[in-house]
């Protein structure tokens, strides 16, 4: 089978550089590269010049659109039976694509998808934001872990998905994030199953501050009630835990100023304990370990109220998700 990787870049040349060398160690390659330049005004092409002897690679420039009209651009330039969607900041293991045939010749899907895992040469804030988005006990493994096999649902920093299926659903749609979610779950309403292959992983950098941290998850919150509305059969309770946990910790404060009793506090203080003791065993450096205290409140803060907006805005007050967030929507 010969696969395509499609990778859309903004203002990202050193980033490359690091994916396409990682990409020359395949040891499956039956592979092209196809880069997409989003409208960048810090252009890689110099980078793409240094690896065209090394892989098979196109690369394309154009105007700005987001990430998922970008996809589906370069979709449009591959001729591979397979694509694989992967973002700039990430890094590929050499045995990447040989486990990805291996697992498709045992089980074929026309959609998968693949863990991120954070590499040794992370800076520690980008170690505890990946133990943040990736942690069955914050996230419930939905990125990749263990326990999500049977429903899983890939991501765009690690998705791959066959010609045929991509074709029936018109690839990616306009809405940014939250576009990954959206073609998953069309595709599963078209029939097509997906399934976690664990050991096609890749290294997601983020190259992120806290603040960047907090605007992304707020997106992330606000897209999900936006999904539901047009897929009301993915709604789920779960959804509300990030909200829930952020109102109950803020009533939980209050409470215990105005009674002098901090009965309620003592969960959240067990649980953010039970943070500590995890990512500090699993990254050895509890330096880590501290900082993924921090990662999960913001995450949790930054989701849950913008899921509580997005819900306020389109199921109270009826509001189009266009009008309420148009930056939420590529034009």
């Amino acid at each position: 089978m010969r696969f395509s990787f499609i990778i859309p870049v903004f203002n990202r040349p050193a980033e490359v550089d690091e994916l396409l060398e990682s990409l020359t160690f395949q040891t499956y390659n039956n592979f092209d590269t196809v880069i997409v330049e989003d409208g960048s005004t810090f252009k890689c092409d110099k980078v793409i010049d240094k690896y065209k002897s090394k892989l098979d690679i196109q690369y394309y420039f154009k105007s700005n659109s987001g990430p998922g009209p970008s996809r589906n651009y370069g979709v449009d330039k591959s001729n591979s039976e397979y694509f694989i969607f992967c973002d700039s900041d990430c890094i590929i293991p050499p045995m990447y694509l040989q486990e990805v045939q291996k697992q498709l010749k045992i089980n074929y899907t026309d959609v998968f998808g693949g863990p991120d895992n954070a590499h040794s040469s992370f800076t520690p804030l980008q170690k505890a934001i990946n133990y943040a988005m990736t942690a069955f006990i914050t996230t419930g493994g939905i990125r990749g872990g263990e326990k999500s096999i049977g429903n899983f649902q890939p991501r765009s920093f690690n998705m791959g998905i066959s010609k045929y299926a991509f074709s029936n659903t018109g690839g990616f749609g306009s809405i940014n994030p939250g576009e990954d979610p959206d073609l998953i779950i069309r595709l599963w309403k078209l029939g097509y199953e997906t399934q976690l292959i664990s050991k096609a992983f890749v290294y997601h950098k983020r190259r992120i501050s806290w603040a960047q941290f907090y605007k992304q998850v707020n997106k992330f919150g606000k897209c999900r009630p936006i999904l539901n509305s047009w897929h009301p059969e993915t709604s789920k309770i779960t959804y509300w835990f990030p909200t829930c946990f952020i109102l109950g910790l803020a009533f939980g404060l209050v409470f215990s100023i105005a009674v002098e009793n901090l009965v309620l506090m003592y969960f959240y203080a067990l649980y953010f304990i039970v943070i500590l003791f995890d990512s500090s065993i699993r990254n050895k450096n509890i330096k880590i370990g501290l900082m993924s205290i921090i990662a999960v409140f913001i995450q949790y803060l930054g989701y849950g109220i913008g899921f509580l907006k997005a819900f306020i805005f389109i199921k109270v007050l009826k509001y189009k998700p266009e009008n309420a967030f148009p930056y939420l929507f590529l034009k």
